[in-house]
């Protein structure tokens, strides 16, 4: 089981040194993935007096392909996966330049994991359809498959027209793994048909087992093999207690977890460095 950590969005703040230092750490002691949360617009809560989401106008968070292209200069071997890149609210094609430069720029590193994500405010000032997000997304996975593979393409879908145009430079990995968050019914289908990998949130339980276990079976449906999809649990510190953290590792390697990766946030970490402690602190005391 590959294990990384989840890149503290909304805690880490804005010194470009700290977010280095952040980073050359996470890698120098042996993380191997650093996985970004994704949001481009945040709501005012001014004259949204009920608004009951995470995040809101006043939550950092930085673009995750830009970090990612300032990270892929500053470390050398660990993977950048985006968890999740709100694929439908961004355009197909542009995202298929971005994700083929950081994937160039850090020789193979990049993997894609994407949802339809939640918050109609961004698509409506993104000019995004909100309503036809899961559609959608999946035309979106097909351009962009097809514009990381061919150097030219011609595709004509519902809302995708691309006349005889490329890319270039074309990413290192033909495709780049694209992996899927979200734990609906219609996700675990979409990705038994198309995905590379899951990133489900959620613990692991009998109700989880069950979960991987129809994944599993939309998969063969489908033609595809099981076993080459990946799944990513996440260590949140600030809903599991220290005292239960070996046995949720040990949970989801029986559940077949393919990676794993450990969130600090929300656990009361006031700078950069307490962040970092605390990493090596986990990966000291569960012998990761």
């Amino acid at each position: 089981m590959r294990v990384g950590v989840v890149f503290p969005q909304t805690e880490i703040g804005n010194d470009p040194v700290a977010i280095r230092d952040y980073a050359q750490a996470v890698e120098g002691m042996g993380y191997q993935h650093i996985l970004a949360f994704d949001h481009v617009l945040g709501a005012s809560t001014t004259n949204r007096p009920n608004w009951r989401r995470a995040y809101t106008s006043k939550t950092p968070f930085h673009e995750v392909f830009v970090l990612f292209g300032y990270l892929a200069g500053l470390t050398r071997n660990v993977e950048l996966v985006t968890g999740i890149l709100i694929l439908p609210q961004r355009q197909t094609a542009l995202v298929a330049k971005q994700a083929a430069e950081v994937d160039v720029l850090s020789q193979g590193r990049l993997r894609l994991g994407i949802g339809i994500g939640w918050n109609d405010v961004e698509y409506e000032a993104l000019g995004e359809d909100f309503h036809t997000r899961g559609a959608r997304s999946e035309e979106q996975i097909a351009v962009l498959r097809a514009l990381w593979t061919q150097e030219v393409v011609d595709f004509h879908g519902r809302w995708h027209h691309i006349p005889e145009a490329g890319i270039n430079p074309l990413p290192v990995q033909r495709p780049i793994p694209i992996w899927f968050g979200g734990g609906a019914e219609t996700v675990l289908k979409r990705i038994g048909r198309l995905g590379d990998g899951w990133l489900p949130q959620l613990p692991p339980d009998d109700d989880m087992r069950a979960m991987i276990g129809r994944l599993h079976d939309y998969a063969r449906a489908a033609g595809r093999q099981p076993g080459n999809i990946g799944i990513e649990a996440r260590l949140s510190l600030s809903r599991t207690p220290e005292s239960e953290w070996a046995a949720f590792v040990e949970a989801w390697r029986g559940l077949g977890a393919t990676h794993l990766d450990v969130n600090t946030m929300d656990v009361g970490l006031k700078t950069p460095q307490e962040h970092i402690d605390k990493l090596r602190y986990v990966k000291n005391t569960l012998g990761l």
